[in-house]
């Protein structure tokens, strides 16, 4: 199998980062390629090129009728395929014709402001403070772990949020409430940020070749993730020793504990909910639906437009009969 040498996947990774692309979605390319080439039978690199199209379209189809994905699974593995065809192999793909996955978005799980708290109540320390930043600014959880220290304002209370979901920057409010409990996380994370420095560590990735353009940057206090992981670990993409942002699976583990302690609480939640509640609370609030599209990052008003049937409670925003009686 082609994946036996990996020279093409390998000389993919080294494109995306040096076109830099986020490490996760360079690991998510790296998946669906290697996924289609096993899924393809190929057994060399000259299999990439014969009947290119044809090969997509069976790989893509194959997701949408055999393994049911969600549209935006499949589009992502198109991307990856697109990605690598065209950008790799210089053989850009031409009219893809495959069968499109028809499974229709679903409503999002979202909390009350009742539940909210209650969750709240149940989690302590930094892991309280990053659940407040999640629900106080409809964050993506990728947008949480890699905060950095500059990003927060307190002074016009917000959050810039870098490079987010299309390489987009946007700002978000940072909730009065959040503002004590992290000023206090902060003061820690310099004092353990001083001690790395004395260790001999303390560089953190920086992106887009800021590092060669402002070569102390990486240890300034400023550029550090405001949310670490408790170990030093070495950077897969550059070998160097440093201290990375917490991982994502804590995050989400934190608040599946905290919500099994809620009793009354059953709905299947995550790091995710509680983006989804920021919208609903503040259509429910009376906040414009573009000022919402605008701080949760939404190229598309459709998208933003879910939230608007989540508020239509009982059924189409109907009384059921029942209760009339």
């Amino acid at each position: 199998m082609i994946t036996e040498n990996k020279p093409i996947i390998q000389q993919m990774r080294t494109l995306m980062r040096r076109m830099h692309y986020a490490y996760k979605t360079e690991n998510t390319y790296y998946d669906w390629v290697v996924r289609f080439i096993k899924f393809s039978q190929m057994k060399d690199k000259n299999a990439l090129f014969e009947s290119a199209e044809n090969k997509v379209e069976i790989f893509l189809t194959d997701l949408a009728v055999r393994k049911n994905v969600a549209a935006s699974t499949q589009n992502q593995a198109l991307n990856a395929l697109v990605f690598l065809y065209g950008k790799v192999l210089n053989r850009p793909l031409n009219n893809v014709q495959a069968t499109r996955s028809r499974k229709e978005p679903r409503i999002p799980v979202v909390l009350s402001v009742k539940e909210v708290k209650k969750v709240l109540a149940k989690l302590q320390g930094t892991n309280a403070l990053m659940v407040q930043l999640l629900y106080g600014g409809g964050l993506r959880i990728s947008e949480l772990v890699r905060l950095r220290v500059q990003d927060i304002d307190f002074e016009y209370a917000q959050i810039t949020v870098r490079d987010g979901k299309g390489k987009k920057d946007r700002v978000t409010p940072l909730a009065q409430k959040a503002i004590p409990l992290l000023q206090e996380h902060l003061e820690q994370r310099k004092e353990r940020h001083n001690l790395d420095l004395q260790a001999g560590f303390g560089s953190v990735y920086l992106p887009n070749a800021l590092a060669r353009k402002y070569p102390n940057a990486d240890k300034e206090f400023g550029w550090q993730y405001v949310f670490t992981s408790r170990n030093i670990a070495i950077d897969p993409r550059t070998g160097v020793e440093r201290r990375h942002h917490i991982d994502q699976s804590a995050v989400n583990k934190a608040i599946k504990v905290a919500v099994k302690r809620c009793v009354s609480i059953d709905k299947k939640v995550s790091a995710h909910t509680f983006r989804h509640s920021f919208a609903t609370h503040l259509l429910q609030t009376g906040t414009d639906i573009r000022t919402i599209q605008a701080l949760l990052g939404h190229s598309d008003l459709q998208t933003t437009m879910i939230y608007t049937h989540v508020l239509k409670q009982g059924g189409q925003g109907v009384v059921s009969p029942l209760d009339r009686l």
